[in-house]
């Protein structure tokens, strides 16, 4: 897997703008907020599936209805295709969850 320069970087992250591009590191980040607990777990499974399905997985975390998620491939040193890919995935199974007041997710 090819490493992105960070023109191409942030030529993709422009495409997820709740996504933050971190291109010295090579990572992304986002923070989804859900109604509880429950959704968030519920979220946190689709993701893990698609993980598995492609082979690349997240950095995350979980306190109760808000998870963290950050991508970067690790074998390539910073960020590829790969990592777009799962956070248009995340950003899918977020979008299936029904809309609650003050859910919007914030910048990490």
């Amino acid at each position: 897997m090819e490493k992105f320069n960070s023109d191409t970087a942030l030529r993709h992250a422009q495409s997820l703008p709740s996504w933050k591009l971190d291109a010295a590191a090579g990572t992304i980040d986002r923070e989804f907020v859900f109604a509880d607990f429950v959704q968030a777990f519920s979220f946190m499974t689709e993701v893990a599936l698609a993980a598995e399905k492609h082979n690349h997985h997240p950095e995350w975390s979980n306190v109760y209805r808000t998870v963290n998620i950050r991508f970067t491939t690790h074998d390539a040193g910073g960020l590829t295709s790969l990592d777009f890919i799962m956070a248009n995935l995340a950003e899918k199974a977020y979008g299936r969850f029904a809309p609650q007041p003050g859910r919007e997710a914030t910048q990490p």
